[in-house]
Order: C-alpha cells, then structure tokens, then sequence
C-alpha cells in the first residue's frame, strides 16, 4: 500500500522543481536578450571570439567541431561537459566588445563533449558544419537552457510518484515515514587503517539493507572511508553504481578507486582532463574495443549510401537495413563488454539517466556530495538500484535553488537531509578531523556538529609559526579612518546579479596577506609551498581582489600558491591559510545570503593552520551566529598574547 503523504509530497517536489525550471529558462532568455555580450564573456557564459577547428565523428558516431576561443586563459568560463550551446555571430566595431551589435544566433544547438583550457569539442547535428563555416566571422557560443537535466529529473519523479508494488515504490515510502530501515546482523569486521568511527560506518554501510548515510564533516576522510565501503561492497556483489552531483566530485572518488585497482567506467567526460582519467571514460573504451574499426567501417559505408542514395537504385532500402542490423549487433556486442568488465560504473546523478544504463540493475547504489543534489536529481539513479548509500554533509554546501518561492516551499531540501531527519538511527558520522588546528575546528564543532568533532593529534596544534595566533577576526570599523576613507568601508551594490563589493575591505585583506607573509619569510613560502585561500560570499568581490593581487607587485612570486574564490568554488579543498572578506557594511545590519550559515562553515573550515576573518562587525554581529563566532574568537586572543 503506497504511502499517501509521501506521494502528495512528492507531487509538491515536482511543483516546487516546475517553478525553479520556469525561473530558470526566463532567467537564461533575459541573459540572451539583455546583457551585453562582453558582460556574458566575463561572466564565463560565453566564448568570443572564435576560431573553428576540424571536424570529425567520435567514437560514439557523434558529428563534433572543435572551437578554440581567442581569450585570456585567466577569465573562469561555466563550460562543461554535458552542457548544451548555441553559436551566434555578430557584428563587432573596430574590435570593441563592447561595440558588438546584431547578435544573431544559429538554429540548431550542441552539446559539450570536451573542454580544456581554451579548447573545446561540441557534438552538433549533421549538416551544419558549411553554415558556421561559411557565416562572415566572428562567431561566438555561448551556454544554453539545459532542457536535458530537467526532462530526466521530472522523469524520475514521475516514475517515483507512480511507483507501485516494486522495490522503488518500497524505497519512497520508507523514505517519507518513520518505519525503520532494515539491517543485516553480523558481527563487525575491522579496518585496522580506519580509524574508529571510519571502521564503524564502513560496518554501517555493510550492514544497510536499505538506506544508510555516511555523514562527513569537513576534513573527517569521508572519500577515504566511503572508497572502502565501496571496496568491501564489491566483494558481495558484481557491479555498483557510483554518482556524485557534479563532474568534479565523480572524477575524484573515480580517480581513487582506480588507485585501488578497481575497474570503473565512468559515464561523461571528466572535467580535469588527464590521461589516467580519459582511459576509463565509455567514448575511450568503446574506440579501443577490439570490434570498433568494424564498426567505425560500417558507419562509413551507412554514410557514403546515404549520400549517394540517387545512384543506389531499389535494392538501397535492404542493404541499408542489412548494415543498421550489423552496426547495431556490433555495437550491443561492444556494449556488453565494455560493462561487463567493469566493476563500478561512475556518472553524475543526472547522467545515471543516460540510456545506456537501461535495463542494468544494481544492489546498490552510492551518492557522495549528496547533501549538494536537489531531491529529483539523486531520485535518478536510485530507480535503478535496491539499497543507497548516501555520502556528504548537510551542514556544508546546499543544493542552488534560484527561485524564492520553491525555496520557501522546501526545493533546496535533499532526500539525503530527509532521512537524516525521519531515520537518525540510519546516519553514521565520522569525528576525527585530519585538516584543521583544534582552534579553528572547534567553533565549527559546537555550532554545527553538536561538539562531537575531534582533531587528529598531528594537526590539533599545527602553526605556521611559533606564537601564531591560528584564528582572528579583523574588525574593519575599528580602523581610525576619516570620514572620506570610511566610505571606501562600506559595502556598494554592483549591477543585477554580481552583487557587492566592499573596496576598503579588499584593500585591507591584501594588505594583511602581504604583511604575514613578510613575517613568515619569502623563502620559507616557496620552500614549504604555503597555500593560500581568499575567500568572499560575493563574486564582484572575488573579481575586484583578483585585480589586486594581480596589480601588487610584492605577490609575483606567489601567485602560483593563491587562489581567489568564492565559497562554492572552495567546496571540497583546503589551504594552509585562508582570508575570509564578508563584504558586508551598512547601518541598517543587513547582511544578505551570509545569512546562509553552512556557506560560512564551509568558508572556515578550508583553513589548515590560519584563518583571518575581515568583516564590519557592528553590522555583522546583529546576528546571533555572527556574534557568538566574534566572542568565540575574542575569548581565545585574551588568552594568547597575540
């Protein structure tokens, strides 16, 4: 009997999943319509201009261009694959980007199978090839509304929401009650190497019958353990699906269980293109299956009928039949192979859509980052499998919800928060941290993780130097400042969508990076490889502190060791000092999204040995968090003498 609330809830997902798709298509036709095409190439939603490469079928039978862009490295683009474009020429004066006119785009779109650096492979439909190549120059592409993502999540929630009598309609509503999991007993192996909560959850994920979450807060060796769970998985059964969010979280624990000797054949194209990661792509697999020439000749021979199809007279219909039945034969054949060898298959949540994976079967299935995936998006895979695992932490990163009313209405909750609230008997979390300095760990513990973390002793007192002081709040309206320098203080509001920048703030926090280095020494930095993280909530901010660092000087010699981002661009790293600018400065106490805490524990939790925190704080300590966070830190620097 099907759960009825589980079901009217779901129904509410799919409503609430409707509105983020509706503001998103409106948000990509104002970006179309509206911003100038300069401001899409800073913003990394566009390449321009363009030069065309060669083009040629993959092994896959896609028909792919290559473009390389005429651009700064420097500039961040949001091109990956998977992603679908659309090509648009213009007409440009003298050069001026800013000049440019007339877009006009081309009607037809393409999909990213490939991007590095200033390269990039799009899979277009045949016989487009002579309009771009013939079109008066110069071209440009730029990101289009990905339709795909939404169609398969909406699927899966209708296949969910319809589910009757199965394993997954058995899955939904134990989901959406307080009916407990099912276990397996037996007794509890040991990891020597794990330590004991690690070697606990790894008996956790053994013992689930049907749900359990793997919670890892920051530096606790969540990939670690979840890699073994992974392993030790594989001994009870064939084959498992393994899916993370996004591409970069996929090729990281792929990258890891290669390392173990496993065999994974991962689904898409990885982001960091290496040749330890292409070999176990599926489009590399497939062109070094023994049966591809074969193949790739029978396509050849498919295409050269088809062009020639006037001459071929009426036997044409039974030989093309004839060579479509082998091409497919081949291809099942290679396919077959291909997943038979592996051990674990690898995609991202939405690519577990792909129709190659119809009609496999899985006993399980694991999601890492799952505390970053809306609902629909971790729903995909689960159809295909009869227990999941859940890795991640929900006190970190949450999934991007752009319109209000589906985040009021609950869209930004995951299903693996869902069962860490209906099931906290099913959730095993790891405690000893391996990154942090006790002082910088500890706030975060008390506050998010009910105190339950601890410091592995090598790092419980790391320090950069003798007598450093590991965390400190630079109040910036304690500065002795003019009235006209107190302006340069205050946040100001930059365009619609890149938000704020506080220009003194930006100042200050380069100014005190360039004097601790000057009191760690420029040789022990380089000898040591000292790295550094400059974090802010506001991408105008990022950019304006790139401009910065790139202008002084003083930081030349470094700038290999210094990365500038915002929080969603730290998720997952750490660096041996961070620099946290909040941006925020008014009278009134506004302080905006900072109001989303789990960015600020993600935010201080990059930091190994030092984290300096640059904010206004008669505007930021209005806020109950924010204050308990200065007090935390004014507590700890009457006791140093710092």
């Amino acid at each position: 009997m099907s759960h009825p609330s589980a079901i009217a809830q779901l129904q509410q997902q799919r409503h609430l999943l409707q509105l983020e798709y509706q503001e998103e298509k409106e948000a990509f036709r104002m970006l179309t319509e509206s911003i100038g095409l300069a401001r899409k190439v800073t913003r990394g939603d566009a390449w321009y201009p363009l030069r065309l490469g060669r083009t040629y079928y993959n092994s896959v039978n896609q028909y792919c261009i290559e473009v390389t862009r005429q651009a700064d490295e420097e500039i961040d683009h949001n091109f990956e694959y998977g992603k679908p474009v659309v090509f648009f020429r213009t007409e440009v004066l003298a050069g001026d980007l800013k000049q440019a006119t007339g877009i006009r785009y081309f009607n037809f779109t393409g999909t990213i199978s490939y991007v590095d650096g200033n390269r990039m492979v799009i899979a277009i439909p045949e016989g487009h090839t002579l309009e771009l190549q013939n079109a008066p120059m110069p071209l440009g592409v730029q990101l289009f509304f990905d339709e795909t993502s939404y169609r398969i999540m909406f699927d899966a929630l209708d296949r969910v929401i319809n589910a009757k009598g199965n394993r997954l309609a058995y899955l939904r509503d134990l989901f959406y009650s307080h009916q407990p999991a099912q276990t397996f007993t037996f007794d509890a192996m040991r990891f020597p190497w794990l330590n004991a909560s690690q070697e606990r959850a790894v008996n956790d994920v053994l013992r689930a019958k049907d749900v359990r979450v793997l919670h890892g807060p920051p530096g606790t060796g969540k990939t670690t353990t979840l890699v073994e769970a992974i392993n030790e998985t594989l001994k009870r059964e064939t084959q498992v699906l393994v899916c993370a969010q996004s591409n970069t979280a996929v090729d990281w624990i792929s990258e890891k269980l290669v390392d173990c000797g496993i065999p994974v054949l991962r689904l898409g194209n990885p982001t960091r293109v290496n040749d330890k990661m292409l070999s176990f792509t599926y489009e590399h697999r497939f062109a070094d299956h023994p049966d591809y020439p074969k193949l790739w000749q029978v396509r050849r021979n498919i295409r050269e009928m088809r062009r020639k199809r006037r001459e071929s007279g009426e036997r044409f219909h039974q030989k093309m039949e004839r060579l479509k039945e082998v091409a497919v034969e081949l291809e099942v054949r290679i396919n077959a192979d291909i997943f038979g060898q592996a051990r674990v298959i690898a995609s991202t949540l939405v690519g577990a859509g792909n129709r190659l994976l119809d009609g496999h079967k899985f006993g399980t299935v694991f999601i890492d980052e799952a505390a970053q995936a809306l609902e629909a998006a971790s729903w995909i895979p689960i159809r295909r499998a009869s227990r999941v695992i859940f890795a991640g932490d929900h006190c970190q990163l949450p999934p991007t919800v752009k319109n209000l009313e589906a985040l009021k209405g609950g869209l930004g909750m995951t299903l693996m928060e869902r069962i860490v609230k209906n099931k906290p008997e099913c959730v095993s979390m790891l405690q000893v941290q391996y990154r942090m300095n006790d002082e910088i760990m500890q706030f975060s513990s008390d506050y998010f993780y009910h105190g339950l973390m601890k410091s592995a002793p090598e790092v419980s007192h790391r320090v950069i130097h003798e007598g450093d002081a590991p965390i400190l709040w630079f109040d910036t309206s304690a500065l002795n400042l003019g009235e006209d320098e107190r302006q340069d203080f205050k946040e100001q509001f930059i365009g619609e969508t890149f938000g704020r920048v506080n220009k003194g703030e930006a100042n200050i926090t380069i100014s005190l990076l360039q004097i601790y280095f000057q009191r760690v020494g420029k040789q022990r930095i380089l000898d040591d490889r000292i790295d550094v993280g400059i974090i802010s909530p506001y991408r105008a901010q990022v950019q304006y502190l790139k401009r910065l660092i790139k202008k002084r000087a003083f930081f030349k010699p470094f700038r290999h060791l210094i990365s500038v981002n915002t929080v969603d661009g730290f998720q997952g790293q750490e660096r041996d000092v961070i620099l946290i600018s909040l941006v925020r400065a008014n009278e009134r106490g506004q302080i905006g999204f900072l109001r989303d805490l789990r960015r600020m524990n993600v935010a201080m939790t990059r930091a190994r040995m030092k984290l300096f925190i640059l904010g206004d704080a008669p505007t930021l300590t209005r806020h109950p968090f924010y204050k308990q966070l200065y007090d935390y830190i004014l507590a700890l620097r009457g006791l140093s003498d710092n």
